[in-house]
This record gives structure tokens, C-alpha cells and sequence, in this order.
């Protein structure tokens, strides 16, 4: 345990911020997951889908928990999944 009530501060929010990083991540992996799937499956894919796994992708990229080269590297496989699915 911290002994200076700056350092049991410290330690309370790197808790916090551990939290809701963790949050955000799962979220996106769980979006990413179901959009794989379905296109797996061989299920009509709506834009919708696409637009809300994007909106994932940009939140973890504006927290920070993504850097911007990954988000992009993320948002091109899952565009060409997508537009590869539409082709069929």
C-alpha cells in the first residue's frame, strides 16, 4: 500500500482509468468479433454495423488506448471483410 496521500491518489486513478480502458477495449473486441462473425456465417451485413464497429475503433483511438496507425490497420480489414462480403 501507497504511504503519501498523493500516492494513494495516484493509485485510486490509474484503478479508474485501468477500468475503463479495460471497458473500452472489450467493447471493441466484442464489436469486432460480431462483425467477423456474421460475415463468417454468411449473413447480410448492414453499413450500420460497419458505422458502429468504426465508432468503437475512433472512441479506444481518442481515449488513447489505440494508437493511430493500429485504428486505421483495424478499420482497412474490417472495410475490405465488408466490401468483400457485399461483392458475393
Amino acid at each position: 500500500m501507497p504511504i503519501t496521500k498523493s500516492a494513494q491518489k495516484a493509485m485510486y486513478q490509474s484503478q479508474k482509468l485501468e477500468k475503463r480502458n479495460k471497458d473500452f477495449k472489450i467493447r471493441m473486441k466484442m464489436a469486432m468479433k460480431k462483425f467477423i462473425k456474421s460475415i463468417e456465417k454468411g449473413e447480410k451485413v448492414e453499413l450500420a454495423e460497419l458505422s458502429n464497429l468504426y465508432k468503437r475503433i475512433d472512441k479506444c483511438l481518442k481515449v488513447g488506448i489505440l494508437k493511430s496507425r493500429n485504428a486505421g490497420r483495424k478499420k482497412a480489414r474490417v472495410a475490405k471483410l465488408y466490401h468483400k462480403s457485399q461483392t458475393k
